[in-house]
């Protein structure tokens, strides 16, 4: 099936909406050409039309049936197409373009954009002066240091070989607590929840910089030809969860939180130093010596994931600020 040509339809609602409603009801063709209203719209869009390549398929129902529909693939290519332009100019604006293709030198350039604001203000203010609500709030909408990792670790080592498939595999195992049930990290992180209250805020409430957040993993899983920047991004949350985490421990010692709480942020506090170093040894290192032109990529990827995750660490942190003062 080949969608008619047509210019950009005008919605009088917002794509996100329409898209949901076209995929109830097979109006899907109506979509063609359309464009979203402003940049949440986008991002509620793709993370829609990502739910159809990895959401859990008793959450999708009938509509997964559309992960192939000519207009869907339209609109992820469209809106896709103009985020990366984005995230590619900031990445030229920060004169990042000229980063070694030798393995030294990309663990060296990964090591130093993990460092850069290793530990946002966001977490530091945590840690010291957030009240229990406002640290609920804030876990919330984290979703976890690495909320996905495990899907997106068994996807990004699709295709490779040798060592750093190896690493990637043995992280997986980690993330499912190594073949015990109760160890899962998921399973971890509903417990935390549970014991604090948390709940699971629908997307159309979350600031936008959260939504962007939350779509970078599946614009990166949903295509291979960004693997090596994936493979960035995913070592770049390794080197940096770990010191947030105790900044987080911290924040449960201070506010008295449940022991319940604590197995979660405990894990990811003692062992993601450890995965991150191996991370860089084992699938970064192997990686780049034998594709070079993947070197640059990757640290871009890393990049990425970093100004983004700055970007909702701050946004968040003010929110929250501006809660408490109002």
């Amino acid at each position: 099936m080949t969608p008619p040509v047509a210019t950009a339809p005008q919605l009088r609602t917002l794509l996100s909406d329409a898209f949901a409603d076209a995929l109830q009801d097979d109006g899907l063709t109506a979509l063609y050409g359309a464009q979203p209203a402003d940049r949440r719209d986008r991002f509620l869009t793709l993370l829609a039309i990502y739910d159809l390549h990895t959401a859990p398929l008793e959450q999708l129902g009938e509509t997964v049936r559309h992960q192939g529909h000519p207009v869907v693939a339209d609109l992820k290519s469209r809106l896709e197409t103009e985020w990366l332009t984005e995230l590619d100019a900031a990445w030229e604006q920060a004169g990042r373009l000229a980063e070694a293709d030798d393995p030294d030198r990309v663990v060296q350039a990964m090591r130093s954009v993990a460092a850069k604001d290793r530990l946002p203000a966001a977490y530091r203010w945590l840690a010291k002066d957030a009240t229990w609500d406002e640290l609920v709030e804030f876990l919330m909408l984290e979703g976890g240091p690495d909320g996905g990792f495990d899907d997106l670790v068994a996807v990004c080592q699709v295709g490779l070989s040798g060592s750093a498939k190896l690493e990637l595999g043995k992280n997986y195992w980690d993330e499912m607590g190594n073949g015990n049930p109760d160890a899962v990290h998921t399973v971890l992180h509903q417990k935390m929840a549970t014991a604090i209250g948390m709940g699971h805020p629908p997307r159309e409430d979350m600031p936008v910089e959260a939504l962007e957040r939350a779509a970078l993993g599946g614009l990166l899983a949903t295509n291979r030809w960004l693997q090596p920047e994936m493979l960035g991004a995913l070592g770049l949350l390794e080197l940096q969860a770990g010191p947030r985490c105790r900044l987080v421990l911290q924040a449960f010692d201070r506010l008295g939180a449940p022991g319940a709480a604590y197995p979660f942020y405990v894990e990811h506090a003692e062992v993601d130093p450890v995965h991150g170093k191996d991370w860089m040894d084992k699938a970064v290192v192997p990686t780049v010596t034998e594709r070079p032109e993947w070197g640059p990529r990757i640290v871009k990827g890393a990049w990425w994931r970093s100004t983004v995750n700055l970007a909702f660490f701050e946004a968040l942190r003010v929110e929250l600020l501006e809660a408490r003062a109002a």
